[in-house]
């Protein structure tokens, strides 16, 4: 076997075990499923991929001839290249990572990293100043006890585009949104509207402890959290549609 192929060879294996690993960190850690098809995460690192495992290597296959003069400062390149795209990727994965699942008003919304509003973060309690660098983490928001209050604060929302979810210094537990989430329970029969009545059967054939369910908002595809309303707990967010 050439050099040329052995190095091409070599090079690709540790490609593909560095992309393993970033996979597993990415899909299994940053993103479970299904969140990285709800926040479209998933065709962002293919590109990654194509670029770590196939070109990289392609690359230094190109390039390498025996006794060339600047063949190690030509593959030096290729591979800083290599190194610095997948780490500017998984950079830039990381930042819009979603950290929190949080209970607003009616229904969960995914909070990214990068969307967490940190002017206050102070004043959040201290389990909420760090965002989680593994799986996102179940919290709810402490809602405005006076009722014109809360429309005023809904209202802003609308209108600025920022959710009280963003606000770490509203955060609380879920033990403590218990009734409210109970009574923001919806019935099961409503999720035929937007899919499939095969698909949402096999679904809860799964998950026979969930008796009910409310939207997950994401800054890509809507999923449904189901959910106990006897105990309020999460059982597990599903590939379904809340809504069209």
């Amino acid at each position: 076997m050439s050099k040329r192929l052995k190095f091409f060879l070599g090079h690709l294996l540790i490609s593909v075990i560095i992309a393993l690993a970033a996979l597993a960190l990415v899909f299994f850690v940053w993103y479970p499923s299904p969140l990285a098809k709800a926040a479209g995460v998933t065709h962002i690192f293919l590109m990654l991929l194509v670029i770590d495992v196939i070109l990289g290597p392609l690359l230094g296959l190109l390039v390498y001839k025996e006794g060339k003069k600047t063949l190690k400062m030509d593959l030096t390149v290729i591979i800083l290249i290599q190194i610095a795209a997948l780490s500017y990727g998984l950079y830039s994965i990381a930042q819009a990572r979603p950290v929190w699942i949080a209970f607003n008003n009616d229904r969960f919304e995914l909070v990214r990293n990068n969307e967490l509003k940190t002017e206050n973060i102070t004043h959040a309690q201290p389990q909420y100043q760090k965002p989680t660098w593994l799986q996102p983490q179940y919290v709810a928001v402490k809602q405005s006890l006076d009722p014109q209050e809360q429309q005023i604060e809904q209202m802003s929302a609308m209108l600025n585009g920022i959710s009280l979810a963003q606000y770490p210094e509203r955060y609380i537990s879920l033990d403590q949104a218990k009734t409210q989430i109970q009574s923001q329970v919806r019935d099961l029969s409503q999720l035929k509207q937007w899919n499939d009545e095969e698909i949402i059967q096999a679904v809860f054939s799964q998950y026979p402890q969930a008796n009910g369910w409310l939207p997950l908002e994401t800054y890509g595809l809507a999923m449904v959290v189901l959910v106990n309303k006897e105990s309020a707990s999460i059982i597990k967010i599903v590939d379904l549609r809340p809504w069209q």
